[in-house]
């Protein structure tokens, strides 16, 4: 494994984005990894924007926010517009279908 995934999903309220992040999370660390869990929504209970992340290491995680993702998945063009921010060089983007990449984002890698 690499030293740190920084990974974050994003999408609307309602879409399992921040219990697929805490199932990732509490999947590493059965595994034998640190990870650290986080997320963010609007005061909507379903429909407003939702964005969850987990760091990954095998170290010991000191400061616990994604601050540069090496994954980013994006469930509408909403939340991948808002939250496209701050991509690793090589960020891994995985879109739904039909996602348009916004300008002037240049991942190397999109599914």
């Amino acid at each position: 494994m690499k030293h740190k995934h920084e990974i974050r999903l994003a999408g609307t309220g309602g879409q399992g984005v921040i219990l697929a992040t805490v199932i990732l999370a509490e999947a590493a660390v059965l595994s034998g990894h640190y990870a650290a869990q986080s997320q963010t929504y609007g005061p909507e209970a379903r429909g407003g924007s939702s964005k969850a992340e987990t760091l990954i290491s095998n170290r010991p995680i000191g400061f616990t926010k994604v601050q540069h993702p090496t994954c980013l998945v994006a469930f509408t063009q909403k939340a991948l517009d808002k939250y496209s921010d701050g991509l690793s060089r090589n960020c891994l983007v995985i879109l739904d279908a039909g996602l348009k990449v916004p300008e002037g984002m240049n991942p190397l890698r999109v599914i």
